[in-house]
């Protein structure tokens, strides 16, 4: 391939490397917590709950940014919103680095939430705007790279933890850096995609003419009248609430409860997002099969990776542990872009964007409390017993799933509508 044409392929793709760079940075942001507990707690000389609640605040606040953000979106731009919640973050990852009083760190992982809240919405209605024939495929490239800022933010701990010539304490490296580069990525987008989409305020405003309707909202509650919809809406926040209460404290409790190293824990952690890949295949299987047979699959073997997860805690064996954080991860990844599929079939066309800011607020902020949950349970009853509430959560998930694929799936209110 010349170098022209490359050029050419490499400009055709500015709006979607660029856009899930900085979602990785967003989820790397996220990630580099957790496996900084122990530490954080160190410095700090604060609790499990205090931590976990901390972080709670970070993912409520995320999760509150997500039907606003599409708002703004709408009255100014994709643009604008990313650029701004880029920014807010960044300057939020400075502020972490100056390593400040306790809270002043807890409102700087708030901001944090705010400024990576503003992506993930705005983010698909950006690329499907910009690659309109190629919307599934951008979104998987999204939501994949985006997985990888998972992998990549226990391994920088780990670095930082080994390399004695970074800052004291290590940590602060990794929130300077990742100030540094979203600095650098906001500027980069803001100056190309804003030339690649230059009528996209006006456009936005008159495609989303009927959002300040006074029916709108009317029409999202009818959405949960359906009891298929809600049934598999709740499927998705007993999802939320396991997995976001495992992502946060598998790292700690790797090392509380199975004795393993933070080097180890840490290595572990970042296997559970290695395997993010599979969502491209997923979403590629429920195109062909359908996308119940799929999530039924998938939360079964989320399931099945958290449940052997606990039990062979004793063992201590870190192979064992890792083929289980494989089986969770490879579960829990690869339902979330059929989960996005199957809204997106039984949303209204009309609505489906404040639908999809909707569901996505439930399901954020109900996997916003389990940190906090389970950090306290971690120091009432034990890790154990909290690590056994999330696995019940989500096989609940996965019964429920079960329960919409043997009656099938929920009527397409579209088809509602115009029967009407």
């Amino acid at each position: 391939m010349s170098t022209p044409t490359i050029r050419r392929h490499l400009r055709a793709l500015d709006a979607l490397l660029l856009t899930a760079s900085i979602w990785f940075l967003a989820k790397f942001i996220r990630y580099a917590f957790p496996p900084l507990f122990e530490p954080l707690q160190g410095s700090y000389e604060v609790s499990n709950t205090i931590i976990g609640a901390a972080f709670t605040g970070f993912m409520l606040v995320y999760a509150l940014m997500q039907f606003p953000s599409g708002v703004l979106a709408d009255r100014l731009g994709s643009v604008v919103v990313i650029t701004a919640g880029a920014v807010v973050a960044a300057g939020a990852s400075l502020l972490v680095a100056t390593e400040p009083p306790f809270a002043l760190l807890v409102l700087a992982m708030a901001l944090m939430g705010a400024g990576t809240g503003a992506h993930k919405t705005v983010a698909v209605k950006l690329l499907s705007r910009a690659y309109p024939t190629r919307t599934g495929r951008a979104l998987g490239v999204l939501d994949t790279i985006g997985a990888f800022g998972g992998v990549a933010a226990p391994a920088a701990v780990v670095v930082v933890a080994l390399v004695p010539v970074v800052l004291e304490p290590g940590w602060r490296t990794i929130f300077l850096a990742a100030a540094l580069v979203g600095l650098v990525l906001a500027v980069t987008f803001s100056r190309r995609v804003s030339r690649r989409l230059p009528a996209e305020s006006r456009d936005g405003r008159r495609a989303s003419g009927g959002a300040d309707d006074e029916t709108g909202l009317q029409s999202y509650l009818v959405l949960f009248g359906e009891w298929r919809f809600t049934t598999f809406v709740l499927a998705t926040v007993l999802f939320a609430l396991a997995y976001n209460g495992a992502v946060a404290f598998v790292p700690l409790y790797l090392t509380d409860e199975a004795g393993l190293t933070t080097a180890s824990a840490s290595l572990l952690y970042s296997a559970l997002f290695l395997v993010s890949f599979v969502q491209l295949v997923t979403g590629d299987v429920s195109d062909r099969v359908g996308t119940l047979p799929v999530i039924v699959c998938t939360l079964l073997l989320a399931t099945a990776g958290l449940v052997c997860f606990i039990l062979l805690t004793a063992s201590a064996n870190p192979f064992a542990l890792g083929a289980a954080v494989v089986a969770l991860g490879l579960g829990a990844h690869g339902f979330r872009p059929v989960r996005g599929s199957y809204l997106m079939a039984v949303l209204p066309s009309s609505t489906a964007g404040g639908s999809l800011g909707i569901v996505r607020t439930l399901l954020m902020g109900a996997g916003a409390l389990a940190p906090v949950t389970v950090g306290y349970l971690s120091e009432t009853v034990g890790f154990q017993p909290a690590f056994w509430l999330l696995a019940c959560s989500m096989a609940g998930a996965a019964l429920l799933a079960v329960v919409l694929w043997l009656v099938g799936p929920t009527p397409d209110p579209r088809a509602r509508t115009s029967e009407r």
